[in-house]
């Protein structure tokens, strides 16, 4: 997994890694979330790996739009 910049310093994100159609992200808890175009649109999944690259507001775009996850561990 990519860590996650964080560059505010104030997210819950540690680090993940994406695909074509699906994106994994792994909280400091530990738990990590699966969230593939089977439970989001592509337009949802597109906005959360841009967020994750840039490394700000990846957190608060999940729970902004209460977005729906595949699988979590």
């Amino acid at each position: 997994m990519k860590p996650y910049k964080d560059s505010d310093n104030d997210s819950n994100i540690e680090a993940y890694e994406y695909g074509d159609n699906w994106i994994t992200i792994r909280f400091k808890d530990d738990s990590e979330y699966d969230y593939s175009d089977e439970v989001v649109s592509h337009y949802v999944l597109n906005q959360m790996k841009l967020l994750a690259d840039e490394g700000d507001g990846l957190n608060t775009f999940i729970n902004k739009n209460k977005t729906r996850y595949k699988s979590k561990r």
